[in-house]
Protein backbone atom coordinates (compact mmCIF):
# COMPACT_ATOMS: atom_id res chain seq x y z
CA UNK A 1 0.00 0.00 0.00
CA UNK A 2 2.69 2.39 0.87
CA UNK A 3 4.66 2.27 -2.26
CA UNK A 4 1.12 2.64 -4.24
CA UNK A 5 -0.36 5.32 -2.02
CA UNK A 6 0.66 8.65 -1.20
CA UNK A 7 -1.06 10.99 1.53
CA UNK A 8 -2.23 14.36 -0.33
CA UNK A 9 -3.96 17.18 1.12
CA UNK A 10 -6.09 16.99 -1.94
CA UNK A 11 -10.32 17.57 -1.48
CA UNK A 12 -11.89 14.61 -0.42
CA UNK A 13 -14.47 14.94 -2.86
CA UNK A 14 -11.85 13.75 -5.46
CA UNK A 15 -12.75 10.73 -3.96
CA UNK A 16 -9.93 10.10 -0.70
CA UNK A 17 -7.14 11.99 0.65
CA UNK A 18 -5.05 9.08 -0.74
CA UNK A 19 -3.91 9.20 -4.13
CA UNK A 20 -2.15 6.85 -6.38
CA UNK A 21 1.97 7.72 -6.37
CA UNK A 22 1.93 9.66 -9.56
CA UNK A 23 3.36 7.64 -12.33
CA UNK A 24 2.56 4.29 -10.75
CA UNK A 25 0.57 1.50 -12.15
CA UNK A 26 -2.65 1.96 -9.61
CA UNK A 27 -2.85 5.78 -11.24
CA UNK A 28 -2.17 4.03 -14.37
CA UNK A 29 -5.34 1.66 -13.67
CA UNK A 30 -7.73 4.74 -12.20
CA UNK A 31 -6.63 6.94 -15.05
CA UNK A 32 -8.00 4.47 -17.28
CA UNK A 33 -11.42 4.01 -15.57
CA UNK A 34 -12.09 7.51 -15.44
CA UNK A 35 -11.15 7.87 -19.29
CA UNK A 36 -14.35 5.04 -19.53
CA UNK A 37 -16.63 7.87 -18.30
CA UNK A 38 -16.33 9.84 -21.51
CA UNK A 39 -18.16 7.76 -23.58
CA UNK A 40 -21.67 7.78 -22.07
CA UNK A 41 -20.67 11.96 -21.97
CA UNK A 42 -20.21 11.66 -25.96
CA UNK A 43 -22.63 9.33 -26.61
CA UNK A 44 -25.76 11.06 -24.72
CA UNK A 45 -24.86 14.51 -22.99
CA UNK A 46 -22.40 16.47 -25.50
CA UNK A 47 -24.58 16.24 -28.89
CA UNK A 48 -27.82 17.94 -26.90
CA UNK A 49 -26.91 21.69 -26.69
CA UNK A 50 -29.61 21.68 -23.51
CA UNK A 51 -27.96 19.43 -21.62
CA UNK A 52 -26.41 20.05 -18.21
CA UNK A 53 -22.80 19.40 -18.09
CA UNK A 54 -19.69 21.14 -17.24
CA UNK A 55 -16.02 21.50 -19.10
CA UNK A 56 -12.65 22.20 -16.73
CA UNK A 57 -10.06 23.71 -18.86
CA UNK A 58 -6.68 23.49 -17.92
CA UNK A 59 -4.58 25.67 -20.80
CA UNK A 60 -1.72 23.91 -19.32
CA UNK A 61 1.41 24.59 -21.52
CA UNK A 62 3.45 21.53 -20.34
CA UNK A 63 6.76 21.28 -21.92
CA UNK A 64 10.45 21.17 -21.25
CA UNK A 65 11.28 23.58 -19.04
CA UNK A 66 14.17 25.10 -20.24
CA UNK A 67 11.74 25.84 -23.87
CA UNK A 68 8.98 27.11 -21.84
CA UNK A 69 10.75 30.00 -20.42
CA UNK A 70 12.12 30.62 -23.95
CA UNK A 71 8.19 31.50 -25.25
CA UNK A 72 7.53 35.34 -25.20
CA UNK A 73 5.25 36.19 -22.97
CA UNK A 74 4.74 32.15 -22.16
CA UNK A 75 2.49 32.57 -19.11
CA UNK A 76 -0.24 34.47 -21.36
CA UNK A 77 -0.38 31.32 -23.63
CA UNK A 78 -2.77 30.45 -20.91
CA UNK A 79 -5.29 32.89 -22.69
CA UNK A 80 -5.50 31.01 -26.12
CA UNK A 81 -7.94 27.95 -24.98
CA UNK A 82 -10.39 31.05 -24.06
CA UNK A 83 -11.60 30.43 -27.18
CA UNK A 84 -13.12 27.54 -25.46
CA UNK A 85 -15.66 30.01 -23.92
CA UNK A 86 -17.65 29.45 -27.00
CA UNK A 87 -18.92 26.79 -25.12
CA UNK A 88 -21.21 28.86 -23.14
CA UNK A 89 -23.09 29.46 -26.35
CA UNK A 90 -24.84 26.03 -24.86
CA UNK A 91 -27.27 27.47 -22.00
CA UNK A 92 -26.90 24.96 -19.43
CA UNK A 93 -23.18 24.56 -19.76
CA UNK A 94 -20.94 25.33 -17.33
CA UNK A 95 -17.00 26.06 -17.92
CA UNK A 96 -14.05 26.27 -15.29
CA UNK A 97 -10.83 28.22 -16.46
CA UNK A 98 -8.17 27.76 -14.72
CA UNK A 99 -4.49 30.17 -15.52
CA UNK A 100 -1.59 30.39 -13.63
CA UNK A 101 -2.17 34.44 -13.29
CA UNK A 102 -5.80 35.91 -13.10
CA UNK A 103 -7.01 37.15 -16.69
CA UNK A 104 -8.21 40.66 -16.99
CA UNK A 105 -11.86 40.71 -16.41
CA UNK A 106 -12.02 42.95 -19.69
CA UNK A 107 -10.64 39.86 -21.77
CA UNK A 108 -12.97 37.90 -20.93
CA UNK A 109 -15.93 40.10 -21.18
CA UNK A 110 -14.23 40.83 -24.80
CA UNK A 111 -15.05 36.84 -25.58
CA UNK A 112 -18.56 36.48 -24.17
CA UNK A 113 -19.84 39.61 -25.74
CA UNK A 114 -19.74 37.91 -29.04
CA UNK A 115 -21.22 34.25 -28.41
CA UNK A 116 -23.92 34.27 -30.87
CA UNK A 117 -27.29 33.50 -29.06
CA UNK A 118 -26.62 33.95 -25.49
CA UNK A 119 -26.35 37.45 -23.74
CA UNK A 120 -22.89 38.37 -21.89
CA UNK A 121 -25.23 37.96 -18.76
CA UNK A 122 -26.00 34.72 -19.16
CA UNK A 123 -22.80 33.14 -19.89
CA UNK A 124 -21.13 35.01 -17.06
CA UNK A 125 -23.00 33.48 -15.16
CA UNK A 126 -21.68 30.05 -16.06
CA UNK A 127 -18.44 30.62 -15.99
CA UNK A 128 -15.74 30.38 -12.80
CA UNK A 129 -12.34 31.53 -13.61
CA UNK A 130 -9.68 30.14 -10.97
CA UNK A 131 -6.20 31.54 -10.63
CA UNK A 132 -2.89 30.13 -8.80
CA UNK A 133 -1.83 33.59 -8.32
CA UNK A 134 1.73 31.89 -9.81
CA UNK A 135 3.94 33.65 -12.27
CA UNK A 136 6.75 31.07 -12.17
CA UNK A 137 7.69 29.56 -15.18
CA UNK A 138 6.32 26.23 -14.56
CA UNK A 139 3.33 24.04 -16.10
CA UNK A 140 0.21 24.92 -14.77
CA UNK A 141 -1.02 21.75 -14.01
CA UNK A 142 2.07 21.11 -11.34
CA UNK A 143 1.28 24.51 -9.67
CA UNK A 144 -2.76 22.77 -9.13
CA UNK A 145 -2.00 19.80 -7.59
CA UNK A 146 0.65 22.38 -5.30
CA UNK A 147 -2.69 23.75 -3.88
CA UNK A 148 -5.48 21.61 -2.88
CA UNK A 149 -7.55 24.46 -1.67
CA UNK A 150 -7.65 25.49 -4.94
CA UNK A 151 -8.46 21.74 -6.28
CA UNK A 152 -11.62 21.96 -3.76
CA UNK A 153 -12.85 25.05 -5.22
CA UNK A 154 -12.72 23.40 -8.83
CA UNK A 155 -14.71 20.60 -7.82
CA UNK A 156 -16.95 22.91 -5.76
CA UNK A 157 -17.69 25.26 -9.22
CA UNK A 158 -18.99 21.52 -10.50
CA UNK A 159 -22.94 21.41 -10.05
CA UNK A 160 -24.05 18.18 -8.28
CA UNK A 161 -24.40 15.45 -10.13
CA UNK A 162 -23.31 16.97 -12.94
CA UNK A 163 -21.15 14.98 -16.19
CA UNK A 164 -17.82 16.78 -16.27
CA UNK A 165 -14.57 16.55 -18.15
CA UNK A 166 -11.07 17.91 -17.93
CA UNK A 167 -9.89 19.86 -21.48
CA UNK A 168 -5.72 20.44 -21.63
CA UNK A 169 -3.53 22.19 -24.11
CA UNK A 170 -1.61 19.14 -23.72
CA UNK A 171 -1.31 15.52 -21.16
CA UNK A 172 1.78 14.75 -19.54
CA UNK A 173 2.09 12.38 -17.28
CA UNK A 174 1.32 15.67 -14.84
CA UNK A 175 -1.98 16.09 -16.59
CA UNK A 176 -2.49 12.53 -15.94
CA UNK A 177 -1.93 12.85 -12.20
CA UNK A 178 -4.53 15.98 -11.91
CA UNK A 179 -6.93 14.22 -13.57
CA UNK A 180 -6.75 11.16 -10.62
CA UNK A 181 -6.46 13.20 -8.16
CA UNK A 182 -9.60 15.58 -9.39
CA UNK A 183 -11.26 11.98 -9.94
CA UNK A 184 -12.50 13.78 -13.70
CA UNK A 185 -12.07 12.21 -16.82
CA UNK A 186 -8.97 14.11 -19.14
CA UNK A 187 -10.13 14.43 -22.94
CA UNK A 188 -7.21 14.12 -24.55
CA UNK A 189 -4.20 11.79 -25.32
CA UNK A 190 -3.07 9.22 -22.63
CA UNK A 191 0.70 10.24 -22.09
CA UNK A 192 1.81 6.31 -21.91
CA UNK A 193 0.75 6.76 -25.78
CA UNK A 194 3.03 10.23 -26.67
CA UNK A 195 5.52 8.21 -27.98
CA UNK A 196 3.19 8.31 -31.15
CA UNK A 197 3.37 12.34 -31.26
CA UNK A 198 7.57 11.73 -31.05
CA UNK A 199 9.64 12.95 -34.16
CA UNK A 200 10.80 9.16 -33.97
CA UNK A 201 7.16 8.01 -33.40
CA UNK A 202 5.58 10.11 -36.19
CA UNK A 203 8.41 8.52 -39.01
CA UNK A 204 6.48 4.91 -37.73
CA UNK A 205 3.34 5.81 -38.19
CA UNK A 206 3.79 7.44 -41.26
CA UNK A 207 5.78 4.10 -42.65
CA UNK A 208 3.19 2.06 -41.46
CA UNK A 209 0.08 4.25 -43.64
CA UNK A 210 2.56 4.37 -46.69
CA UNK A 211 2.66 8.42 -46.15
CA UNK A 212 5.32 10.03 -48.45
CA UNK A 213 8.23 11.51 -46.03
CA UNK A 214 11.59 12.68 -46.11
CA UNK A 215 14.32 10.15 -46.24
CA UNK A 216 16.03 9.88 -42.71
CA UNK A 217 16.55 8.18 -39.37
CA UNK A 218 14.29 7.87 -36.54
CA UNK A 219 15.38 6.52 -32.69
CA UNK A 220 18.87 8.47 -32.92
CA UNK A 221 19.87 8.73 -29.51
CA UNK A 222 23.44 10.94 -29.65
CA UNK A 223 26.30 12.84 -31.29
CA UNK A 224 27.44 9.55 -32.86
CA UNK A 225 24.59 8.25 -34.07
CA UNK A 226 23.82 11.98 -35.77
CA UNK A 227 27.67 11.61 -37.34
CA UNK A 228 26.22 8.08 -38.39
CA UNK A 229 22.51 9.37 -40.27
CA UNK A 230 24.27 12.24 -41.91
CA UNK A 231 26.78 10.43 -43.28
CA UNK A 232 24.31 8.20 -44.90
CA UNK A 233 22.31 10.74 -46.05
CA UNK A 234 25.28 12.16 -47.91
CA UNK A 235 26.65 8.98 -48.99
CA UNK A 236 22.77 7.92 -50.71
CA UNK A 237 22.11 11.68 -51.76
CA UNK A 238 25.75 12.87 -52.90
CA UNK A 239 23.78 16.04 -53.97
CA UNK A 240 22.02 16.73 -50.60
CA UNK A 241 22.72 20.30 -49.12
CA UNK A 242 20.86 20.44 -45.99
CA UNK A 243 19.61 18.16 -43.18
CA UNK A 244 17.38 18.74 -40.29
CA UNK A 245 18.47 17.34 -36.72
CA UNK A 246 15.29 17.32 -34.01
CA UNK A 247 14.62 16.59 -30.60
CA UNK A 248 11.97 13.56 -30.72
CA UNK A 249 9.99 16.53 -28.05
CA UNK A 250 10.82 19.72 -29.31
CA UNK A 251 7.89 22.65 -29.66
CA UNK A 252 7.36 25.22 -32.64
CA UNK A 253 10.47 24.08 -34.22
CA UNK A 254 13.03 25.38 -31.30
CA UNK A 255 13.97 21.75 -30.53
CA UNK A 256 15.21 21.74 -34.52
CA UNK A 257 18.66 22.29 -36.04
CA UNK A 258 19.53 22.35 -39.82
CA UNK A 259 22.59 20.87 -40.57
CA UNK A 260 25.12 22.41 -44.13
CA UNK A 261 27.13 19.80 -46.48
CA UNK A 262 28.26 23.29 -47.41
CA UNK A 263 32.16 21.81 -48.30
CA UNK A 264 31.75 18.32 -47.55
CA UNK A 265 33.54 15.73 -50.37
CA UNK A 266 30.18 13.91 -52.53
CA UNK A 267 32.01 10.29 -52.07
CA UNK A 268 35.29 9.51 -50.13
CA UNK A 269 35.52 11.02 -46.61
CA UNK A 270 32.55 11.64 -45.69
CA UNK A 271 31.91 10.55 -42.68
CA UNK A 272 35.33 12.09 -41.13
CA UNK A 273 34.40 15.37 -42.22
CA UNK A 274 30.85 15.61 -40.81
CA UNK A 275 32.46 14.58 -36.91
CA UNK A 276 34.69 17.55 -37.67
CA UNK A 277 32.45 19.91 -39.28
CA UNK A 278 29.12 19.25 -36.70
CA UNK A 279 29.47 22.00 -34.07
CA UNK A 280 30.22 24.58 -36.84
CA UNK A 281 27.72 23.71 -39.38
CA UNK A 282 24.92 22.35 -37.42
CA UNK A 283 22.64 25.69 -36.74
CA UNK A 284 20.17 25.67 -34.47
CA UNK A 285 16.91 27.21 -35.01
CA UNK A 286 16.26 28.16 -31.05
CA UNK A 287 17.78 31.79 -30.61
CA UNK A 288 20.87 31.85 -27.88
CA UNK A 289 20.42 27.85 -27.82
CA UNK A 290 24.73 26.83 -27.97
CA UNK A 291 25.60 23.81 -29.82
CA UNK A 292 26.56 22.63 -25.84
CA UNK A 293 22.87 23.20 -25.01
CA UNK A 294 21.57 21.51 -28.05
CA UNK A 295 23.41 18.12 -28.10
CA UNK A 296 22.47 17.85 -23.85
CA UNK A 297 18.66 18.06 -24.74
CA UNK A 298 19.41 15.44 -27.84
CA UNK A 299 21.16 13.20 -25.47
CA UNK A 300 18.35 13.46 -23.12
CA UNK A 301 15.87 12.76 -25.43
CA UNK A 302 16.72 11.47 -28.47
CA UNK A 303 15.37 12.46 -32.29
CA UNK A 304 15.79 11.89 -35.50
CA UNK A 305 17.61 13.17 -38.87
CA UNK A 306 16.31 13.86 -42.05
CA UNK A 307 16.91 15.35 -44.90
CA UNK A 308 15.94 18.78 -45.86
CA UNK A 309 13.19 19.43 -48.49
CA UNK A 310 14.25 21.39 -51.16
CA UNK A 311 12.07 23.28 -53.42
CA UNK A 312 11.28 27.01 -54.71
CA UNK A 313 7.63 27.14 -54.77
CA UNK A 314 7.37 25.24 -51.26
CA UNK A 315 4.32 25.44 -48.71
CA UNK A 316 3.37 24.00 -45.15
CA UNK A 317 0.19 22.53 -44.58
CA UNK A 318 -1.56 20.79 -41.97
CA UNK A 319 -4.14 18.78 -40.78
CA UNK A 320 -6.01 18.83 -37.73
CA UNK A 321 -7.77 15.39 -36.41
CA UNK A 322 -9.97 14.87 -33.82
CA UNK A 323 -10.72 11.22 -32.30
CA UNK A 324 -13.84 10.88 -29.80
CA UNK A 325 -14.35 8.77 -27.18
CA UNK A 326 -16.78 6.95 -29.11
CA UNK A 327 -13.99 5.97 -31.55
CA UNK A 328 -14.75 8.23 -34.84
CA UNK A 329 -11.90 9.92 -36.16
CA UNK A 330 -12.21 13.01 -38.17
CA UNK A 331 -10.23 15.92 -40.05
CA UNK A 332 -11.90 19.00 -38.79
CA UNK A 333 -9.18 21.21 -40.54
CA UNK A 334 -6.53 21.91 -42.53
CA UNK A 335 -4.14 25.20 -42.39
CA UNK A 336 -1.50 26.43 -45.07
CA UNK A 337 1.04 27.10 -41.87
CA UNK A 338 3.18 30.47 -42.01
CA UNK A 339 6.68 29.09 -40.96
CA UNK A 340 9.86 31.70 -39.95
CA UNK A 341 12.97 31.51 -38.41
CA UNK A 342 15.59 29.38 -39.89
CA UNK A 343 15.17 27.76 -42.84
CA UNK A 344 11.58 28.04 -41.89
CA UNK A 345 11.55 25.80 -38.96
CA UNK A 346 9.50 27.84 -36.58
CA UNK A 347 5.43 28.65 -36.39
CA UNK A 348 4.55 31.98 -36.95
CA UNK A 349 0.94 31.81 -38.32
CA UNK A 350 -1.84 30.24 -41.02
CA UNK A 351 -4.21 30.60 -43.47
CA UNK A 352 -7.41 28.79 -43.34
CA UNK A 353 -8.40 26.44 -45.08
CA UNK A 354 -5.28 25.01 -46.69
CA UNK A 355 -4.49 25.66 -50.46
CA UNK A 356 -7.93 24.62 -52.07
CA UNK A 357 -5.55 22.50 -54.81
CA UNK A 358 -4.18 20.30 -52.14
CA UNK A 359 -6.74 20.42 -49.44
CA UNK A 360 -8.57 16.98 -49.89
CA UNK A 361 -5.59 15.48 -50.49
CA UNK A 362 -3.73 16.28 -47.04
CA UNK A 363 -6.97 15.97 -44.98
CA UNK A 364 -6.86 12.24 -46.90
CA UNK A 365 -3.68 11.76 -45.06
CA UNK A 366 -4.71 13.32 -42.27
CA UNK A 367 -7.36 10.59 -41.66
CA UNK A 368 -5.42 7.94 -42.61
CA UNK A 369 -2.95 8.62 -39.87
CA UNK A 370 -6.08 9.69 -37.43
CA UNK A 371 -7.50 5.98 -38.13
CA UNK A 372 -3.75 4.49 -37.49
CA UNK A 373 -3.44 6.29 -34.37
CA UNK A 374 -7.13 4.66 -33.12
CA UNK A 375 -5.63 1.15 -33.37
CA UNK A 376 -3.37 2.40 -30.13
CA UNK A 377 -6.24 4.42 -28.14
CA UNK A 378 -5.42 7.71 -28.98
CA UNK A 379 -7.75 10.37 -27.97
CA UNK A 380 -8.66 14.13 -28.63
CA UNK A 381 -7.10 16.52 -31.42
CA UNK A 382 -3.83 16.03 -32.94
CA UNK A 383 -2.74 17.44 -35.68
CA UNK A 384 -0.37 16.37 -38.49
CA UNK A 385 2.44 18.43 -40.27
CA UNK A 386 3.46 18.66 -44.07
CA UNK A 387 5.50 19.94 -46.41
CA UNK A 388 4.59 20.24 -50.21
CA UNK A 389 6.81 21.44 -53.22
CA UNK A 390 5.48 22.31 -56.54
CA UNK A 391 6.94 20.85 -59.51
CA UNK A 392 6.00 19.97 -63.35
CA UNK A 393 2.76 21.92 -62.39
CA UNK A 394 2.34 18.93 -59.35
CA UNK A 395 2.30 19.41 -55.73
CA UNK A 396 4.41 16.61 -53.78
CA UNK A 397 3.26 15.92 -49.84
CA UNK A 398 6.01 14.77 -47.34
CA UNK A 399 5.00 14.12 -43.85
CA UNK A 400 6.89 15.69 -41.57
CA UNK A 401 5.29 15.19 -37.61
CA UNK A 402 2.53 14.80 -35.46
CA UNK A 403 1.36 16.73 -32.43
CA UNK A 404 -0.63 14.62 -30.17
CA UNK A 405 -1.86 17.87 -28.70
CA UNK A 406 -3.62 21.22 -29.28
CA UNK A 407 -1.33 23.64 -31.27
CA UNK A 408 -1.36 26.79 -32.52
CA UNK A 409 -4.03 26.45 -35.23
CA UNK A 410 -6.25 24.51 -32.20
CA UNK A 411 -7.64 27.93 -30.95
CA UNK A 412 -8.62 29.95 -34.17
CA UNK A 413 -10.37 27.15 -35.48
CA UNK A 414 -12.42 26.78 -32.45
CA UNK A 415 -13.28 30.73 -32.37
CA UNK A 416 -14.41 30.36 -35.81
CA UNK A 417 -16.35 27.58 -35.51
CA UNK A 418 -18.17 29.32 -32.15
CA UNK A 419 -18.55 32.22 -34.15
CA UNK A 420 -20.11 30.81 -37.34
CA UNK A 421 -21.88 27.81 -35.97
CA UNK A 422 -20.15 26.24 -39.45
CA UNK A 423 -18.13 22.84 -40.29
CA UNK A 424 -15.18 22.28 -42.35
CA UNK A 425 -16.04 19.85 -45.73
CA UNK A 426 -12.49 17.78 -45.62
CA UNK A 427 -13.15 16.45 -49.04
CA UNK A 428 -13.80 19.66 -50.67
CA UNK A 429 -11.72 21.89 -48.41
CA UNK A 430 -13.99 24.31 -47.79
CA UNK A 431 -15.47 25.72 -44.60
CA UNK A 432 -19.58 26.81 -44.44
CA UNK A 433 -20.70 28.85 -41.98
CA UNK A 434 -24.26 27.59 -40.46
CA UNK A 435 -25.86 29.29 -43.27
CA UNK A 436 -23.81 28.19 -45.80
CA UNK A 437 -21.36 30.73 -46.65
CA UNK A 438 -17.97 30.52 -46.87
CA UNK A 439 -14.97 32.13 -44.71
CA UNK A 440 -11.26 31.76 -44.20
CA UNK A 441 -9.29 33.60 -42.03
CA UNK A 442 -5.44 34.33 -41.31
CA UNK A 443 -4.34 33.92 -37.79
CA UNK A 444 -1.29 34.75 -36.06
CA UNK A 445 0.25 34.32 -32.24
CA UNK A 446 3.21 36.42 -33.25
CA UNK A 447 2.10 40.14 -34.04
CA UNK A 448 4.53 41.37 -31.94
CA UNK A 449 6.90 44.94 -31.65
CA UNK A 450 8.74 46.81 -29.08
CA UNK A 451 6.95 49.50 -29.82
CA UNK A 452 3.66 47.87 -28.96
CA UNK A 453 4.45 47.40 -25.48
CA UNK A 454 1.88 49.46 -23.08
CA UNK A 455 -0.91 49.15 -24.97
CA UNK A 456 -3.88 47.66 -22.49
CA UNK A 457 -6.71 45.50 -23.28
CA UNK A 458 -8.47 48.69 -22.75
CA UNK A 459 -6.38 50.14 -25.52
CA UNK A 460 -6.81 47.60 -28.18
CA UNK A 461 -10.60 46.78 -27.85
CA UNK A 462 -10.79 51.03 -28.56
CA UNK A 463 -8.73 51.03 -31.53
CA UNK A 464 -10.01 47.59 -32.95
CA UNK A 465 -13.58 49.55 -32.38
CA UNK A 466 -12.78 52.83 -33.98
CA UNK A 467 -10.72 51.35 -37.02
CA UNK A 468 -13.73 49.12 -38.19
CA UNK A 469 -11.46 45.84 -37.22
CA UNK A 470 -13.93 44.50 -34.28
CA UNK A 471 -15.50 41.47 -35.52
CA UNK A 472 -18.69 41.97 -36.46
CA UNK A 473 -21.24 39.03 -35.53
CA UNK A 474 -23.71 40.38 -38.88
CA UNK A 475 -21.42 40.06 -41.50
CA UNK A 476 -19.50 37.13 -39.64
CA UNK A 477 -16.23 38.86 -40.46
CA UNK A 478 -13.41 40.78 -38.60
CA UNK A 479 -10.75 40.61 -36.29
CA UNK A 480 -10.41 38.55 -32.92
CA UNK A 481 -7.25 39.15 -30.68
CA UNK A 482 -5.95 36.56 -28.32
CA UNK A 483 -2.77 36.55 -25.89
CA UNK A 484 -4.06 40.07 -25.03
CA UNK A 485 -2.29 39.92 -21.36
CA UNK A 486 0.57 39.73 -23.27
CA UNK A 487 0.58 42.93 -25.47
CA UNK A 488 1.38 45.77 -22.49
CA UNK A 489 4.41 44.05 -21.07
CA UNK A 490 5.77 41.94 -24.24
CA UNK A 491 4.53 44.17 -26.64
CA UNK A 492 3.18 40.64 -28.21
CA UNK A 493 -0.66 39.82 -29.87
CA UNK A 494 -2.20 37.02 -31.63
CA UNK A 495 -5.00 37.24 -33.93
CA UNK A 496 -7.85 35.19 -36.32
CA UNK A 497 -8.76 37.67 -39.02
CA UNK A 498 -12.24 36.01 -40.42
CA UNK A 499 -13.02 36.96 -44.25
CA UNK A 500 -15.23 35.61 -46.87
CA UNK A 501 -12.07 35.41 -49.37
CA UNK A 502 -8.41 34.24 -48.42
CA UNK A 503 -7.88 38.27 -49.22
CA UNK A 504 -10.47 39.43 -47.14
CA UNK A 505 -8.95 37.78 -44.39
CA UNK A 506 -5.45 39.16 -45.04
CA UNK A 507 -6.36 42.65 -45.99
CA UNK A 508 -7.55 42.48 -42.19
CA UNK A 509 -4.65 41.28 -40.90
CA UNK A 510 -2.48 44.09 -43.05
CA UNK A 511 -4.69 46.77 -42.15
CA UNK A 512 -4.49 45.63 -38.18
CA UNK A 513 -0.77 45.85 -38.39
CA UNK A 514 -0.88 49.46 -40.12
CA UNK A 515 -3.23 50.55 -36.94
CA UNK A 516 -1.00 49.79 -34.25
CA UNK A 517 2.02 51.02 -35.78
CA UNK A 518 0.36 54.36 -36.55
CA UNK A 519 -0.80 54.40 -33.19
CA UNK A 520 2.55 53.44 -31.41
CA UNK A 521 4.71 55.15 -33.82
CA UNK A 522 7.17 57.42 -31.88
Amino acid sequence: MEDTYASNNAPESAGSNFHPVPESAEERRRFHELQLELRPQWDKVFPDMTANKTVVIIPSLTIDQELQTRVSGGIHYEERLLSLLMLLRMPRTHVIYVTSVPVDPIIVDYYLQLLPGISGFHARKRLTMLSCYDSSPRSLSEKILERPMLMQRILEAIPVKEMAHITAYNCTPVERTLSVQLNLPLFACDPDLLFHGSKSGSRKIFRTCGINMAAGFEDVKDENEIVEALTELKAKNPSLRKAVVKVNEGFSGEGNAIFSFEGCPESGGIKSWVKDHLKDHLTVVAAGFTYEVFISKFKEMEGIVEEFVPGEIKTSPSAQCIIDPLGNADVISTHDQVLGGESGQVFLGARFPADEVYAGEIGKNGLAVANELKKYGVLGRFSIDFISVKENDRWNHFAVEINLRKGGTTHPNLLLQGLTIGKYDALKGIYLTGTGQKRYYFSSDNVKSDQYKGLTPPDLIDLAIMNQLQYDGSTQQGVMFHLIGALSQYGKLGVVCIGDSPQRAEAFYRKTLQVLNKVTKK
